[in-house]
């Protein structure tokens, strides 16, 4: 039995409450996450070989900060086909058709996640390891197949410092970080008018905070994040006494090394998806490319 219908039965045996469907929805179904929905309950099961006290401690923090990161239905992870598994109340995600995206929403929760005391046996946060895993799938899919976006990704991956390629320990002092924070990971709950929360803590541990803002700061410096919604983003930060980038001032010696590295990640991704479907980068995809050919070589 795969881990879908594993978890299917397993949010089954735990009740449906009446008036919900009997059938859970399919939220996600990646080789790293399975998500499903049913009524008001969501279960995860995450990626295989995912540290239970890591995880542990990780659901601990989100706990202790439920006006900030979505809390959820128990701290302790349940085991399913050598998977960890985690409850959740549902949340209403944002709507990615909507014409102005919450960017002061989750810029002011960042603040406040920044800001927060992390539990003491907290890990590092994985930012700089989801990316060194992009360039890795990266290398791996055009030693098969050689593609010419590859190089000018690879050149600006190598002129990173070496924290931010996960070779190094971040630079202190660390604070609490989300780790992987896009507009993907704001929900409201109570669904579906209740404030936003962050959710997913597969990646929340202590580092650098400017990682949590380097996605939209690579966004904006590649032309694909609207000026107003970046302005937007940074001031609700800065007015929530952020301690990523200064209150006043050029915040980009703070942001350039994470931006560039999310932007080389993004580009990663982007190279090695299209190589496994066997179609060109796209204009967006190739944006992104091109951004890593004019970083500087170090």
């Amino acid at each position: 039995m795969t881990i879908l219908p594993a978890l299917t039965a397993h949010i089954r045996a735990a009740g449906t409450p009446a008036g919900t469907p009997t059938a859970p929805a399919t939220l996600a179904d990646r080789p790293d996450a399975t998500v499903l929905r049913l009524g008001d309950t969501v279960v995860k099961a995450h990626a295989p070989g995912t540290d239970p006290a890591r995880l542990t401690r990780r659901l601990e923090t989100a706990a202790a900060l439920p006006g900030v990161l979505l809390p959820p239905l128990t701290t302790t992870a349940e085991e399913l086909h050598d998977r960890l598994i985690t409850s959740w109340p549902y949340g209403t995600p944002v709507d990615p058709h909507t014409p102005a995206a919450p960017w002061a929403a989750v810029a002011t929760l960042l603040a406040l996640l920044h800001r927060s005391t992390p539990h003491p046996a907290l890990p590092p946060m994985r930012g700089p390891a989801k990316a060194a895993r992009a360039v890795t799938r990266l290398r791996a899919a055009v030693y098969a197949h050689p593609h010419p976006a590859a190089r000018p990704v690879l050149h600006a991956w190598a002129a990173l410092p070496a924290w931010a390629r996960a070779e190094a320990p971040m630079p202190g002092p660390a604070l609490l970080c989300h780790g992987d924070l896009h507009l993907g990971q704001l929900v409201r709950h109570p669904a579906p008018d209740g404030p936003w929360r962050l959710i997913d803590v597969d990646d929340l541990g202590l580092g650098v905070p400017a990682w949590d803002l380097a996605r939209p700061a690579a966004w904006y410096a590649c032309g694909l994040l609207p000026p107003d919604d970046w302005t937007r983003f940074l001031t609700a930060y800065q007015e929530g006494n952020g301690p990523a980038v200064p209150a006043t001032g050029d915040p980009w010696p703070a942001l350039d090394v994470p931006a560039r590295a999310l932007t080389v990640q993004t580009a990663a991704l982007a190279i090695t998806k299209a190589l496994a479907a066997d179609r060109p980068l796209d204009e967006i995809e190739q944006a992104v490319v091109d951004a890593c050919a004019r970083m500087p070589a170090g």
